[in-house]
């Protein structure tokens, strides 16, 4: 395990999960955010250059107009996505301007990033909001996406923008410490996998579902997007975001989670 790239990492990916963000309820966990985004803008500071996708769209729009968690059509959620968009972005810009950064919001789909021209503008845009200091904060564009168009989660979205970046490295903050033997929900001798170095068909067959009722991810989708990362070089980790703090010890490298690298 090469500890010292993770360490000497410049540009960082951090893609946060809706099961990360938000309580059992559904709604906004505010002092988790607010956590996140001390560290973010410490690592900032520290000369880093971060990267953050953030689900939580959907959640902020279902507080704000009313609607109740669960059962929701396409189109409710997709109209909760538009007014919860607005309040995610507005709640990040505040709190990353009280420690003097600027953010930039970016909305994906699948089409975008699948056609060459528009993938080139989407590259060139986040390579110049990074040269200028800004935080881009990056979520799908729930509101227009459909079955064609989508990512099929955050998970996947990271790991497209990690690509798009050239990052250095991508951290999957989730409700789980990392890569299981199991699952640790259901088996109390699931054992946590620190390091993997290849992929195995073994390894995928471990995975399951969707990890969350709030979540549309799980180890699946996350085994996936570490795949897409490692075979372009890039290392990826997964690790509890429970405590943002967290991203202190990755950068230490002493952290519980496990990491996703290539054999050199």
């Amino acid at each position: 395990m090469n500890i010292e790239r993770i360490r000497s990492a410049n540009l960082i990916v951090v893609k946060v999960g809706t099961s990360t963000l938000t309580y059992p309820s559904g709604y906004i966990n505010l002092r988790r955010i607010e956590g996140l985004v001390k560290c973010l803008s410490d690592l900032q500071n520290s000369g880093k250059h971060i990267v953050l996708v953030s689900s939580g769209a959907i959640s902020c729009g279902v507080g704000k107009i009313g609607l109740r968690h669960g059962g929701l059509s396409t189109e409710e959620k997709q109209a909760a996505a538009a007014v919860g968009q607005c309040e995610l972005i507005d709640m990040y810009n505040r709190l990353f301007a009280d420690y003097g950064h600027k953010v930039a919001q970016l909305l994906l789909t699948r089409d975008v990033t699948d056609d060459a021209v528009r993938r080139h503008h989407a590259e060139s845009t986040l390579r110049v909001l990074i040269e200028l200091g800004c935080i881009p904060v990056i979520n799908e564009n729930d509101t227009i996406s459909s079955e064609e168009i989508r990512y099929g989660g955050n998970d996947t979205l990271g790991a497209v923008v990690a690509l798009l970046c050239k990052a250095d490295l991508i951290i999957n903050l989730t409700d789980i410490d990392g890569f299981y033997t199991d699952n640790p929900k259901t088996n109390p001798d699931a054992m946590l996998i620190p390091y993997v170095s290849r992929i195995t068909e073994e390894l995928e067959a471990k995975a399951g579902g969707a990890g969350t009722a709030r979540g549309t991810g799980g180890m699946a989708a996350k085994l996936k997007a570490a795949k897409m990362c490692t075979e372009k070089g890039i290392p990826m980790i997964i690790a509890n975001g429970g405590n943002p703090d967290i991203l202190y010890d990755i950068m230490d490298g002493t952290f519980r989670g496990t990491l996703f690298d290539t054999e050199e």
